[in-house]
């Protein structure tokens, strides 16, 4: 061979392996609805194995200093816009199947940006965004297919939800296929008829020369309707025998069935090949529903707090990232990240340039997350809830409480329900706390005055240093203050009764043409 050839030769090599390297990732984004930071045992539980999520995590990036929303809508909005929910006005509370707003269609969802990047699209699950109008909807969001169902929770099998309005009851069906009804599924279990589904579109992409999106937000774990809080197929819940509880061990079958999920789908990436050019994001939504929120028993121990507050039990959310694009993987990443960054994130594994993407807070994170590199973020904010008059904000190690939720209500640590096993895995990342005062219950009031606390160091909120700290006090009061003027009003609108599923042959659908009825309607 001649000396030039085989310099051409070893030029194409050359070129071969940078356009391989620039090949647009596959993005795989599993959300767990209401997930608990002891539910998983990565986190060291030994009462619910998880070990399918474990292999992601140990092989991956865990996020231990992750944090998300307290609650559904909030953190979605986020996820989706990469806005914080007080400049989308998400912030206080969740849409109700009946309320008539949502995530207004001028904010461009991850997944609009991703369509115009090449992207096949994809969403299986839970929607929670706003359904009262066909604009609203995912497939009018970036979304070429869409499978799931609209409001914030349901029953799994039956796919029907009910909420009350004004002294009435609604009740209605809730499973859509490309927005319209869909009952074939009615009579399955939603954690497994999704994972089937999403394992469909991946099969289905393997001769698509398109980089694929899965957005892929389980049921699991939350809340049922009433009549049937926790559900589970009989097999998942022959799993824990032992522990003791009758709520907590259908919760275990409900975290065992999803476990399964994520290893059903990640097997089927990995035996249809995009695998090796993927990369798969969990998270949870916010905190668990702990100590019978909801009806439920989520664990957040030993964090302080539940879903729906700003305590570290609320917001310090379970997250890993898995890939084989990983530079450093295998290692746990104590970097400050908010759910928000996984847009700019995305958007620049995907091809875009993030300095491009204007008026968002997410920060792109990926050289945090794969070479181990300090994050950009200094500060993160709970959240500025101006109906509920309660804030959080993070700065460095110190964290400041505004109010809270309610006074007295969902403060506490709650211990995680039924029979516990030690998990002998050395890998777990656990939290470890201080020892715990005997004032740890009152000497922080926040709805009387701002408690601040060094979670760095006291992760599980025991000491208020606010009286020992005052300038630090201040220095977070005056950010808070800062950040005030720009949160927007609230979206929330009250329900709307012409939303009856009796009305539209018994399922929940959009029920406002906006072109028609928007004198009322904020959108």
């Amino acid at each position: 061979m001649s000396l030039k050839m085989l310099l051409c030769l070893l030029l194409f090599t050359i070129l071969g392996s940078v356009k391989a390297n620039n090949k647009q990732p596959h993005i795989i984004l599993i959300v767990a609805d209401d997930l608990g930071w002891n539910d998983v045992s990565f986190h060291g539980s030994g009462q619910i194995p998880t070990p399918n999520i474990d292999q992601l995590a140990y092989e991956g990036v865990i996020l231990s200093n992750y944090y998300v929303q307290h609650i559904c809508t909030p953190t979605r909005s986020a996820l989706l816009t990469g806005r914080h929910p007080i400049h989308t006005g998400l912030f206080h509370g969740t849409i109700g199947g009946a309320n008539p707003y949502g995530l207004r269609p001028n904010e461009t969802t991850i997944a609009e940006h991703l369509r115009t990047l090449g992207y096949s699209n994809h969403i299986v699950g839970k929607w929670h965004l706003g359904h009262f109008a066909e604009e609203y909807l995912p497939m009018q969001r970036g979304f070429d297919t869409a499978f799931g169902y609209y409001l914030g929770k349901e029953d799994y099998f039956e796919h029907t939800s009910d909420l009350h309005a004004d002294n009435k009851l609604l009740w209605g069906f809730d499973f859509h296929k490309n927005g319209r009804v869909y009952k074939p599924v009615f009579g399955q279990y939603s954690t497994e008829i999704f994972t089937e589904q999403a394992e469909n579109i991946i099969r289905d992409h393997v001769n698509s020369t398109k980089p694929l999106f899965l957005y892929l937000p389980y049921q699991a774990v939350h809340s049922g309707n009433p009549d049937q809080i926790l559900q589970a197929p009989q097999k998942y819940i022959d799993r824990f025998p032992d522990i003791g509880d009758d709520d907590r061990q259908i919760f275990a079958a409900m975290v065992s069935a999803l476990d399964d999920g994520v290893g059903n789908v990640t097997r089927t990436l990995k035996s249809t090949g995009l695998y090796e050019n993927s990369v798969i994001i969990f998270t949870t939504d916010n905190g668990g529903p702990a100590n019978g929120f909801d009806g439920n028993c989520a664990s957040n121990e030993p964090l302080r707090g539940s879903k729906h507050t700003l305590w570290e039990g609320g917001v310090r959310g379970v997250g890993l990232v898995n890939s084989p694009l990983l530079k450093k993987p295998g290692r746990v990443s104590k970097e400050l990240i908010h759910v928000c960054d996984w847009f700019p994130t995305i958007y620049q594994l995907a091809g875009g340039d993030d300095r491009n993407l204007k008026n968002i807070y997410g920060m792109n994170q990926w050289d945090t997350v794969s070479s181990g590199k300090q994050s950009p973020r200094v500060e993160i904010l709970h959240n500025i809830d101006t109906v509920g008059n309660y804030s959080a904000l993070r700065k460095g190690d110190y964290k400041l409480v505004v109010n809270s939720f309610k006074p007295n209500d969902w403060n506490d640590w709650y211990p995680t329900k039924g029979k516990q096993k030690v998990n002998p895995d050395q890998r777990a990342t656990r939290v470890e706390c201080l020892p715990k005062p005997d004032n740890a219950t009152t000497n922080c009031q926040p709805f009387k005055a701002p408690c601040l606390f060094n979670v760095k160091h006291d992760p599980c909120e025991y000491y208020n240093i606010a009286d020992s700290h005052p300038e630090i006090v201040s220095e977070l009061k005056s950010r808070l203050d800062e950040i005030l003027p720009t949160v927007v009003p609230a979206a929330n609108v009250d329900a709307d009764l012409n939303a009856d599923p009796k009305l539209h042959g018994g399922n929940w659908v959009p029920w406002i043409k906006l072109q028609q009825d928007t004198n009322n309607i904020r959108v």
